[in-house]
C-alpha cells in the first residue's frame, strides 16, 4: 500500500480510494507518493480527444472495403494481363499514403494546439499549489477547485467554501448542486460558484465521465451529415455495381469475341471504373488540410466534423462580455445613495472576501486594493444563475453586490439612475446592505436589502467587433446576442455595433416558456439580456428546432450548457476550462476577429468536397452506363485498364486533388445530394453517350483495329472529362486554367511519345478514327454547355433555408435573418 498521511481522518460520507485516508488538503501528497502512484499506473492518462493514434490512422486508411476490392482485382489482373494493366493498384497505394500523411500532419497540429488549449488543473503537493497537465493528476491528489474549473477526476470534497457544481452534462439536471465536505465529485461536472478542494478517488478510464465519453469523443467523421450523404451514394453505387459487374464480366467472356484472359481483364477494367475510390480519401484530406490551416491561425478543432459544422452555420449566438467587448473591466464611477455607508470599505471587503473573483470583482479589487480587515462570517460566491454575491461580516453585517435590476426595486430613484447609466453601454452593479442572515435556500435573494451605491464598470468594445459582425451579415449568418447583463447595457452595446434589432432588446426573464412561442421570438429578435445559463441552452435548442445550424461562442462557465447544446460550440482560449473542454472549436488567441476565417475555411472545405463529389460521381455514372451498353450489346469493353488509369488520373485524380484544396469563397447551401445528382447524372450520361458513339463508329470501320477503337474512345472521354473539370471549376481562375491546360498537355504527350503510346496501348495513327473521336467529343462538349446554360437560366432563386423549415414571407427588421438570396456561384 502506498504511504499516505493518516493524521486527517476522512470526513463523514467521504469515499476514499483504496490507497488509504485522504491527505491533508493544505499539504497534499509528497513527491515520493506521487512517484509511487505513477509507477503503479494510477494516473489520469486518457486518450487524446483531438486525434487518433498512429496505428488507428494507418488502419483506417488502409483496411477499407475499396482497398480490399482493388487489391484483390489487381492480383487477378497481374495473372491475366500485362503488369501495366494493374497499375491502378499502385495508384490506390499512393492515395492511401497521401491520406495517411495528411492525417498525421493534422494530428501533429492538433496535438500541439491541444496542449495550449487544454485546461490545467491545480493540485496541492508538498504544501504548494501548482498547475499540472490533466494526465499528471494521480490517485489521492488534492485538487483545487474554483469557478469555471471542470472536475477532471472523480473524487470527494475535502474543503467547501460556497462550492456549487453543475452536473448537467452528466445528469441532465441544470440546477447547481451545493457541495459540502464529504460529498462526491464527478468528472465532467464544473464549478459555477464558490471554491473548494477535493481528493481524487478514481482517475483515468475508471472515472465516471471517461467511461461515458471514451468512444464518443474520438477524432472521427462520425455524426457528420456530409459523411451520411456520401455513405448514401456509396450504398447506392454498391447495389448497382454488383449486377452491372456480373453483366459486364459474363458479356466479355461469352459474347465479346475476346479470349478468356483479355475478357477477364476487360471486365475488371469496367468494374474498377464504376467505383469512386478517391472520393472518401479526398474528403478526408480536405478536412485534414482544413484542420491544419485553422491550426496555423491558432484555432484548435477538437472534432473533425466541426469543420463541416463551421460551413453549415447560419445562426451565431454570441455573448457580449469577452466577445463584443474586451473581457477586462474597470471601475469608472461609484454613486452613493447613502452618505453614511462605508461604501469604499465594503467594496474592498467584498473583493477581499472572494477567493476566486469574477471580472467585476477583479475590477473592484484593482480600484479598492486596501483590505479593511473585516472578519468574514459567511460568504456566498457569485453565480450566473443567482446574479449576485455577498458576504456577512462579524461587526458590519451583510453586504450584497449584484446587477442593479436584480437587487433594486424598479421604482426607486437609484434604479432609474442605474437604467440611465446602463443605456450608455456600461455595466452597472448595485451595492446593498442587510441586517438579515444569509438566505437558506440556494439562489434566493437576501431579505432586508438597503441600497447603498451604484458601481459603474466600463467595458470597451473590441476594435474588430464591428467589422466581424459586418462579415457575418454579408455571409447571411444571423447574429444573436445572448448576454447575462442588464437589458439597457446589452442593447446599447449592440446598437453601437450596428446589430439589427438592437433598439428592441429582450429581457430573457420575460420570454415565453412554450417552445414554439420561444422560437418565434428568437426568429424575430436579435438581442437578449438577463439570460441565465439554463435559458441560454433553451434558446439554442429552440433555434435548432426551426432547422437552424447554430454556433455558440462563449468564454464563461455560464456558457457551458449552451455550447454543449449548439451544433457547434466555440470557446475562447482565455475562457474557463469547462468551456474549452466542451467546445468543438477553441480560439486560442481569444480573438472574435478570427471567426470569419474559421467560417470561411469550413465553407471552403464543403464547397470543394461538393465539386470533388461531382467529379467522381460523373465518372461512376458514365462507367456504369458504358458497362451496361457493352454488356447488353456484347461488345468488347472500350478501354484497357491502363488507359482508364491514365484517363482517371488526368480527368479525375489530379484535378480532384487540386479542387479539394483550392481556396473558395462560397456560401453553404443545403441540398448537397440533389445538387450532385443533378450535375453528375446528366454529365455522366453525355460522357457515356459520346464515348460509346465514338467507339461504335470506329468499331464499324473494317480497317480499324481494337487498339485504334479503344484509342478513339480514350480521346473522346478524356476531352469530355477535362471539359467537365472546367465546368466544375468555374469561375475559372489562373490555377484552374493552368490545371486543365496541363492535363491536356500531358494527354497530348501520352499520344505523341512512342514510349507512352506503347505503355498505354494507344494508336492514334488512324486519322479518320481520331477525327471521329474528336467530333464525338465536340458533340458531347456542346451538350454539356447547353445543359449548363439551361441550368443557369432556369434555376429558380431559391430561398435561403433548410429543407423542412417553414419560410417566413418577409424578414422582420430585427431578425438579422435573410429569407432570400441570389444563388451563389458554382454549378446548380
Amino acid at each position: 500500500m502506498p504511504d499516505v498521511p493518516t493524521e486527517h481522518p476522512a470526513p463523514p460520507g467521504t469515499k476514499i480510494s483504496p490507497a488509504g485516508l485522504p491527505p491533508d488538503p493544505s499539504i497534499g501528497l509528497r513527491a515520493d507518493q506521487v512517484a509511487e502512484r505513477r509507477r503503479a499506473g494510477q494516473t489520469n492518462d486518457l486518450p487524446s480527444r483531438t486525434s487518433r493514434s498512429y496505428a488507428e490512422i494507418v488502419r483506417s486508411n488502409t483496411l477499407t472495403f475499396f482497398n480490399a476490392m482493388f487489391g484483390s482485382l489487381a492480383v487477378v489482373m497481374l495473372a491475366v494481363a500485362p503488369p501495366q494493366d494493374a497499375i491502378f493498384g499502385l495508384i490506390v497505394l499512393a492515395n492511401t499514403a497521401v491520406g495517411i500523411v495528411q492525417e498525421i500532419r493534422a494530428k501533429w497540429t492538433l496535438d500541439r494546439l491541444a496542449v495550449l488549449g487544454q485546461a490545467r488543473p491545480r493540485v496541492v503537493r508538498d504544501g504548494v499549489l501548482g498547475e499540472v497537465d490533466r494526465a499528471d493528476v494521480v490517485l489521492d491528489d488534492v485538487v483545487d477547485l474554483s469557478v469555471g474549473d471542470q472536475v477532471v477526476v472523480d473524487g470527494a470534497v475535502l474543503v467547501a467554501d460556497g462550492l456549487e457544481v453543475d452536473e448537467s452534462l452528466l445528469t441532465g439536471e441544470s440546477d447547481p448542486v451545493a457541495k459540502q465536505v464529504g460529498d462526491p465529485l464527478s468528472s465532467g461536472s464544473f464549478v459555477v460558484a464558490g471554491s473548494g478542494r477535493g481528493v481524487a478517488t478514481r482517475v483515468g478510464r475508471s472515472a465516471y465521465a471517461a467511461r461515458l465519453v471514451d468512444e464518443a469523443s474520438s477524432f472521427t467523421l462520425a455524426g457528420s451529415r456530409l459523411r451520411a450523404d456520401l455513405d448514401r451514394f456509396l450504398r447506392a453505387i454498391t447495389w448497382v455495381l454488383v449486377p452491372t459487374a456480373v453483366l459486364l464480366m459474363s458479356s466479355q467472356l461469352l459474347r465479346s469475341g475476346l479470349g478468356v484472359r483479355p475478357a477477364i481483364a476487360a471486365g475488371i477494367a469496367g468494374t474498377i471504373t464504376m467505383v469512386p475510390e478517391g472520393l472518401i480519401l479526398l474528403t478526408s484530406i480536405a478536412f485534414a488540410v482544413g484542420v491544419v490551416r485553422l491550426g496555423r491561425r491558432r484555432v484548435l478543432v477538437q472534432e473533425l466534423a466541426a469543420v463541416e459544422g463551421l460551413a453549415r452555420t447560419d445562426v451565431l449566438c454570441i455573448d457580449k462580455t469577452g466577445t463584443l467587448t474586451d473581457p477586462r473591466l474597470s471601475v469608472v464611477g461609484v454613486e452613493s445613495s447613502d452618505p453614511a455607508a462605508p461604501v469604499a470599505q465594503a467594496l474592498a471587503a467584498l473583493a477581499a472576501a472572494e477567493h476566486h473573483p469574477n471580472l467585476s470583482l477583479v475590477a473592484i479589487a484593482e480600484a479598492y486594493p486596501q483590505d479593511p480587515g473585516w472578519v468574514v462570517r459567511e460568504q456566498v460566491g457569485f453565480s450566473s444563475a443567482r446574479g449576485w454575491s455577498g458576504a456577512w461580516f462579524d461587526d458590519q453585517g451583510g453586504w450584497v453586490l449584484g446587477g442593479a435590476d436584480r437587487l433594486l426595486d424598479p421604482d426607486l430613484p437609484l434604479a432609474v439612475r442605474a437604467e440611465e447609466l446602463a443605456g450608455t453601454g456600461q455595466r452597472v452593479l448595485a451595492l446593498a446592505r442587510t441586517g438579515q442572515p444569509p438566505p437558506t435556500r440556494s439562489g434566493a435573494l437576501p431579505t432586508g436589502l438597503v441600497p447603498s451605491a451604484l458601481v459603474v464598470l466600463d467595458q470597451p468594445l473590441r476594435p474588430d467587433a464591428a467589422a466581424t459582425l459586418r462579415y457575418f451579415a454579408e455571409q447571411q449568418v444571423a447574429v444573436k446576442v445572448i448576454s447575462g447583463d442588464a437589458t439597457a447595457t446589452v442593447g446599447a452595446v449592440a446598437a453601437r455595433l450596428g446589430i439589427p434589432g438592437a433598439e428592441h432588446p429582450v429581457d430573457a426573464r420575460d420570454l415565453p416558456t412554450d417552445p414554439e412561442a420561444l422560437a418565434d421570438v428568437l426568429e424575430a429578435r436579435s438581442v437578449f439580456a438577463r439570460v441565465d445559463p439554463a435559458t441560454k441552452r433553451t434558446m439554442v435548442l429552440a433555434l435548432r428546432s426551426r432547422g437552424h445550424d447554430v454556433a455558440m461562442t462563449g468564454d464563461g462557465v455560464n456558457d457551458v450548457l449552451a455550447l454543449k447544446s449548439a451544433d457547434l460550440g466555440i470557446a475562447m482560449g482565455s475562457g474557463a476550462g469547462a468551456t474549452r473542454a466542451v467546445a468543438q472549436v477553441v480560439l486560442l488567441d481569444s480573438r472574435f476577429a478570427d471567426l470569419p476565417a474559421v467560417l470561411a475555411e469550413g465553407r471552403r472545405v464543403l464547397a470543394n468536397i461538393e465539386r470533388v463529389a461531382n467529379l467522381f460521381l460523373t465518372k461512376t455514372v458514365y462507367a456504369t452506363v458504358l458497362a451496361i451498353l457493352v454488356g447488353v450489346l456484347g461488345l468488347p469493353f472500350p478501354f484497357l485498364s491502363r488507359q482508364l488509369t491514365l484517363l482517371s488520373t488526368l480527368t479525375i485524380g489530379i484535378p480532384g486533388f487540386v479542387l479539394a484544396l483550392e481556396p473558395r469563397d462560397e456560401r453553404f447551401r443545403p441540398g448537397f445530394v440533389s445538387r450532385v445528382l443533378r450535375f453528375a447524372v446528366p454529365a455522366g450520361l453525355v460522357a457515356a453517350a459520346a464515348t460509346f458513339v465514338s467507339f461504335a463508329v470506329t468499331r464499324a470501320e473494317p480497317a480499324s483495329t481494337l487498339v485504334q477503337d479503344r484509342t478513339a474512345a480514350t480521346i473522346t472521354l478524356t476531352i469530355i472529362g477535362l471539359w467537365v473539370v472546367t465546368i466544375i471549376a468555374r469561375p475559372l481562375n489562373a490555377w484552374g486554367v493552368t490545371m486543365v491546360a496541363g492535363m491536356a498537355g500531358l494527354f497530348g504527350l501520352s499520344l505523341s511519345l512512342p514510349i507512352t503510346r506503347t505503355f498505354f496501348a494507344l494508336d492514334p495513327a488512324g486519322w479518320f478514327d481520331t477525327g471521329e473521336a474528336i467530333a464525338a467529343a465536340v458533340g458531347g462538349v456542346a451538350a454539356l454547355e447547353l445543359g449548363w446554360w439551361l441550368a443557369r437560366r432556369w434555376t429558380p432563386r431559391w430561398p435561403w433555408r433548410h429543407p423542412g423549415r417553414r419560410q417566413a414571407p418577409a424578414a422582420d427588421p430585427g431578425t438579422g435573418l435573410l429569407t432570400r438570396t441570389d444563388p451563389p456561384g458554382g454549378h446548380r
